[in-house]
């Protein structure tokens, strides 16, 4: 199972530019909104992008959906990890949960 991380640890972690974050919905759903700086990286596309997006399989990673009920963070964070990521952690609560607690998202 994949290590969570708290919203206020992900936001820190952003704030000091340590740790890249997966947008694991993509598509419209990352062109429309996202978290500072997330790459889009669907579960569809991991294998075929992940070398080329993520280079460094020792960086810190986060992962992150719709809410906990959706399953792409922890797919992407799973293959990820099966790929040899060794610090892959989900943000369960996802990008809705980031925007009722009012912190920033950006848009394609």
């Amino acid at each position: 199972m994949t290590a969570l991380i708290t919203r206020d640890e992900l936001a820190a972690a952003i704030k000091a530019d340590a740790v890249t974050v997966v947008d694991a919905l993509g598509g419209e759903y990352y062109a429309r909104q996202h978290l500072p700086g997330a790459l889009a990286l669907a579960p569809a596309d991991v294998d075929a992008r992940a070398a080329a997006l993520l280079p460094d399989r020792g960086a810190a990673i986060v992962t992150y959906c719709s809410n906990p009920a959706c399953p792409n963070s922890g797919q992407v964070a799973g293959r990820l990890t099966a790929l040899g990521y060794t610090d892959v952690r989900k943000y369960r609560e996802g990008i809705q949960d980031w925007v009722e607690a009012g912190l920033p998202t950006e848009s394609a």
